[in-house]
């Protein structure tokens, strides 16, 4: 099975499925091959990118005994070392690297959900995460 890339003469573009090249050569020659949306036959292959089959990925091997929770805890806690806490200031000190006012780098701090709404209107990125449970005590 093959998949291409076809158009018509009224550049509709759309995938054909054959059993082979010369499958699609028949067929258009017998102006079998038609766009799904005008119905012309006037078919052209599209150049386009081979479609390989390949096994199904495997799964990643979990770490032994931890739960996708603690992995997610553990990479949480791996970014927040690696970052600066800008404490209340984090919307604005958001917005001070995003728009060139500061140094870039990574930051935690804490924002209210219109701040973060706000954030990512204006396209800064954003994760809200939860404190840390020391803090929640």
């Amino acid at each position: 099975m093959i998949i291409l890339n076809l158009a018509c003469a009224g550049e509709h573009r759309f995938e054909g499925w054959f059993a082979s090249s010369a499958a699609f050569e028949t067929q258009q020659q017998q102006e079998a091959v038609r766009c799904p949306i005008c119905g012309s036959h006037e078919i052209k292959r599209l150049p386009s990118a081979p479609h390989l089959a390949r096994p199904a990925p495997t799964a990643m091997p979990a770490v032994q005994g931890s739960t996708p929770a603690q992995q997610i805890m553990a990479a949480l806690q791996s970014q927040a070392a690696r970052s600066e806490d800008v404490g209340e200031r984090f919307a604005e000190e958001a917005r001070r690297i995003h728009y060139g006012d500061a140094e870039e780098r990574d930051i935690r701090g804490v924002a209210s959900v219109a701040e973060a709404r706000d954030l990512l209107a204006e396209g800064i990125s954003v994760l809200p995460v939860p404190a840390k449970k020391a803090d929640l005590h």
